[in-house]
């Protein structure tokens, strides 16, 4: 929250303690991104747009372990979308 800008590939990653369909809003931020929902694996499960100042919630459409912030746009000018599988986020993961 509070940020005015990002690195050109800096972004925020979320590790959540367990998976699940979390949500991400925009509440006091206030430069817009883009939030890939990703499960265990790797793997994308969902990426969305989102807008500075807002509470919409945006949500994993199935239990995600983590999300990355983007700067908006930067998932699709990269041509990266769901399905496709992130490396080394393995090691992230909460031991259980």
């Amino acid at each position: 929250m509070h940020r005015e800008s990002l690195a050109p590939n800096g972004g925020m990653l979320f590790v959540f303690d367990e998976a699940a369909t979390h949500c991400m809003w925009m509440k006091n931020t206030l430069i817009p991104l883009s939030v890939a929902f990703v499960e265990a694996n790797g793997t994308i499960i969902n990426i969305a747009d989102m807008q500075p100042h807002s509470e919409q919630p945006h949500c994993a459409s199935a239990p995600a372990l983590f999300a990355l912030e983007m700067t908006r746009g930067w998932f699709a000018q990269r041509g990266v979308k769901a399905g496709m599988k992130l490396g080394g986020l393995e090691r992230l993961a909460p031991r259980r």
